[in-house]
């Protein structure tokens, strides 16, 4: 599929913003995952996170630790993510593994790397790792050309918004919130944060923007000054309350949210 920054690049293309789209491995199957995730990507998706579910998950607040759990007792594991990430590839769209680093420490890195890049997946995000403490997934990742996908926060001064920026491939995870996921709305803080961030950022990376995007109007809103935009607990939410049906339909409405006239305007 190409990576996630080809991905990017096209849409920028096209005068707008990349729909990033976020769903849990295993949740509530990991078939009926994996028919959610081809159904983001048929309702508008551009890149898809696949989340492996973790017992202790500190960035994901009260919606996406159900997933995972449920996804947990019902038997998902770390290897299922190749599952994941080959149904997202057929479906057209590069796909990314959300993880935190104990997950694949456990697994192997240079074995995770490479049996992620054989499933035809694009990379990591890795929201517990810092760029200065991770030379053995610097390497992998070099070896089998995987994207790597930092994340800078509200607190991050320049010198670590620099310092993560230039270790990151694919794009960097601007966190619009402090604190865990689907519990506020996104806020103003997100556009400085992407200001502050393309001050010390090569130009070529693009920024984008997770934590508190639930509907269209935020979409379009994120879309005006980010390179992209990420959602995740809405989707969980629509698979929970409408299978993979709702969750082809929130992607189809938040990818008009992107697909606005005030995202193209950028």
């Amino acid at each position: 599929m190409g990576s996630v920054a080809q991905r990017i690049a096209q849409v920028r293309a096209e005068g707008r913003a990349a729909l990033v789209g976020y769903l849990p491995v295993g949740f509530p199957t990991v078939d009926g995952s994996v028919e959610a995730m081809r159904a983001m990507v048929d309702g508008g998706v551009d890149v898809v996170e696949v989340g492996l579910p973790y017992s202790d998950p500190l960035m994901d607040g009260p919606v996406i630790q159900r997933a995972t759990q449920t996804a947990l007792d019902n038997g998902a594991r770390t290897r299922d993510a190749f599952t994941a990430v080959r149904g997202v590839a057929d479906a057209g769209a590069p796909a990314v593994v959300m993880t935190y680093w104990n997950l694949i420490d456990r697994y192997g890195v240079d074995r995770f790397a490479a049996d992620l890049a054989a499933a035809g997946g694009s990379g990591l995000i890795t929201p517990d790792l810092l760029p200065d403490d991770c030379a053995d997934w610097l390497a992998a990742s070099e070896d089998h050309d995987l994207d790597r996908i930092f994340l800078v926060a509200q607190t991050s001064g320049a010198e670590r918004l620099k310092l993560t920026a230039d270790a990151s491939r694919g794009f960097l995870y601007a966190a619009s919130l402090m604190g865990v996921t689907g519990v506020n709305s996104i806020g103003v803080e997100a556009r400085d944060l992407v200001g502050r961030v393309r001050e010390v950022a090569p130009p070529s990376l693009p920024v984008c923007v997770g934590l508190g995007v639930r509907t269209a109007e935020q979409a379009a809103d994120v879309a005006a000054y980010a390179d992209g935009v990420i959602v995740g607990t809405a989707f969980v939410q629509a698979l929970e309350s409408g299978g993979p049906a709702a969750v082809h339909d929130l992607a189809a409405e938040l990818a008009a949210g992107v697909r606005s006239a005030s995202a193209v305007g950028a």
